[in-house]
């Protein structure tokens, strides 16, 4: 299996760990701190050309500045010396040569700085834009068994929150690391050139400094990890509570509701105070140091120059020495304290890329071959012939849902899977859609092993109707064409007829142009569920999925539903999900499940006859 995440750079994998949040559990740091920057750093090795240039420039721009000082010493110097009467009168022409060079590089620092911005702006965001694909294409591979343990807040937070993170940390902090470092290391050389003495005192900040930021960093590791778990926990609840609002107010679980919320929030800002504290402490702390240093410089310095051994135009640069080199301590201070939250952002993007995908039916070249092959004969026939052999499935490990279930559907045929809440009839769909892998036996279309299909050859055989109906934020006419993409207007329109919708997309404000709002609200369960037919009877698939697909619609519009579903199943194989027995009587078979084991089939007829399980569910929809 594939790990994505891993081909731009290679680290060490900590053991994986059971449950939803066992990855994040609060107080835990970073499982692999340097691994986790390497393999983000590993992301930029395309990029290897620019971040040169930008290294380049950086490094122009840093030795440009702080070479400043030393010159405006030496104006200071001319102006000194014309005023102490050392020279005769200030040398107006030398003190302008000297502003001109500095003046010009100002302008030189300053241009280059932009360069490097620029082009680490463009670099970041390649870095940004790659992330987002890997993951989004990630979460089009995942298994259905992972976001069955993962909510959608947590994806959310990941691909939003954590990767914003990551694109500050680009953006800023590299430049800011290679400017302090060039920095740092100018300034120790310029500060020598002046005085050696003067210099190993200023220098007595750099132990004391690193020790403050190794304290600081230790400290507040673990609460950056924690501030980024809570807020996955945080976007999770607003986003379950608030997509499923009109349930919690019909249940007046408000309170409840709020009181998570609370609970959440309440960590994440504990959490996110003491992060932000810790890491707020390590600027006022490393300044402090700097300012003793700045102290005893200009003590030394005033002494020094009452001996004659260093001028005053040397003093002024000097202090600015000083000034300057407490700067990029605090940014390396800084930047150590963001690759931490880095770090914990980076190290959650990677476990998603990480996980264990779908297996793959095909390797490349057999892929490469089956789409070839499609791109010839684009229609290839599909009798429907679907039959499944022993087939074995459990959504937890030990706990089977379905038990050895074997059953041939002839083409053609409408199959309908009646049984009560939990006997497994969705859960067969499922299996036939490929939406879960199989624990034990095969399922076939048409004699083939649906293992050895691509999901997307598989999938295109089929049309379904869901109880729970999705729409996207679209017109009408949109989500009907999501069937078939490629349909022309009149097709859809067609599709709506034949769904019985027709007349009432006519109705609305903008007609099929309608907008559908982002919970679809502005239309009613009825007419979404109509909707999702209209858009299975576009796609004319030749097998049909039909799960309670007329379950939110009156009996008037059912009947008439079932007309149009009648002409639409005529020639397909048709899989019924049925509570309502009253609308799977015409079915050729019909499969009663309990416990995820077949206890009878045959047709209405003859399960009525039988007096047994069928009979009961029936008559106790009809007791009256």
């Amino acid at each position: 299996m594939a790990k994505s995440g891993k081909d731009l750079g290679e680290r060490k994998k900590a053991p994986r760990q059971g449950g939803r949040a066992a990855k994040f559990q609060p107080g835990e740091k970073a499982k692999d701190f340097k691994g986790t920057i390497l393999t983000l750093f590993g992301y930029l090795r395309p990029y290897t050309w620019q971040l040169v240039i930008v290294a380049v420039t950086a490094i122009l721009s840093t030795v440009f500045s702080i070479v400043s000082p030393a010159i405006l010493g030496k104006a200071t110097d001319v102006v000194v010396k014309g005023v102490t009467g050392a020279a005769e009168g200030i040398d107006y022409h030398a003190l302008l040569v000297i502003l001109l060079v500095l003046l010009a590089m100002y302008i030189a620092a300053w241009l280059f700085g932009t360069i490097q911005a620029w082009i680490m702006a463009i670099v970041s965001q390649k870095v940004i834009y790659t992330l987002r694909d890997k993951m989004s294409k990630k979460l089009d591979r995942l298994p259905l068994r992972y976001f069955d343990r993962v909510s959608y807040g947590e994806v959310q937070s990941r691909m939003i929150n954590d990767i914003e993170t990551i694109n500050q940390t680009l953006t800023a902090s590299i430049t800011q690391m290679i400017t302090a470092v060039v920095t740092l290391v100018g300034i120790i050389a310029m500060m020598i050139s002046i005085s050696v003495t003067m210099t190993l005192v200023a220098l007595l900040v750099i132990p004391a400094s690193l020790g403050v930021i190794k304290l600081v960093v230790s400290k507040s590791q673990k609460h950056f990890k924690n501030q980024q778990g809570f807020l996955g926990k945080v976007n999770g609840h607003v986003e379950e509570m608030y997509s499923g609002h009109d349930i919690v107010k019909a249940f007046n679980r408000e309170d409840i509701s709020e009181a998570e919320f609370d609970e959440y929030n309440d960590k994440l800002c504990e959490a996110a105070w003491k992060s932000q504290f810790l890491s707020g402490l390590m600027m006022p702390l490393t300044q402090f140091i700097g300012n003793l240093a700045y102290v005893m410089v200009c003590f030394l310095g005033g002494y020094l120059a009452l001996k004659g051994r260093i001028s005053i135009g040397q003093i002024q640069a000097f202090i600015q020495y000083v000034r300057s080199f407490n700067h990029p301590v605090q940014q390396v201070a800084n930047i150590a304290n963001q690759l931490q939250s880095t770090a914990a952002a980076a190290e959650r993007i990677f476990e998603l890329l990480d996980e264990d995908e779908e297996p793959a039916a095909y390797t490349n070249e057999m892929e490469s071959q089956h789409m070839a092959s499609k791109a010839e004969d684009p229609t290839p026939d599909v009798d429907g012939d679907v039959n499944f052999k022993n087939v074995s499935f459990g959504y937890v490990e030990g706990e089977p849902v379905i038990k050895n279930f074997t059953f041939e559907a002839k083409a053609g045929q409408r199959v309908a899977i009646v049984g009560p809440t939990g006997a497994g009839k969705t859960t067969i769909v499922k299996l036939l859609m490929r939406y879960y892998e199989l624990d034990g036996g095969s399922i076939l279309v048409d004699g083939q092993d649906i293992k050895t299909m691509s999901r997307h050859e598989l999938r295109s055989k089929f049309g379904m109707v869901l109880q729970d109906t999705w729409l996207n934020s679209n017109s009408i006419r949109e989500n009907i064409r999501y069937g078939k993409p490629d349909a022309t207007d009149e097709e859809v329109e067609a599709a709506a007829y034949a769904a019985h919708i027709d007349h009432f997309i006519k109705t609305l404000p903008g007609g099929y142009d309608m907008q559908i709002n982002e919970e679809a609200t502005n239309i009613s369960a009825g007419q979404k569920q109509l909707l999702t037919i209209a858009r299975a009877i576009l796609a004319d698939a030749p097998i049909l999925i039909l799960d309670e697909a007329t379950s939110s619609v009156d009996t008037r519009t059912e009947r008439i539903i079932q007309k149009a579903m009648s002409n639409l199943m005529e020639g397909r194989t048709s899989f019924i999900i049925a509570h309502r027995l009253s609308t799977i009587k015409d079915a050729d078979h019909i499969l009663v499940l309990d416990h995820g084991d077949i206890v009878e089939q045959g047709n209405h007829e003859e399960l009525l006859a039988k007096g047994g399980f069928y009979a009961d569910l029936y008559n106790s929809q009809f007791a009256r």
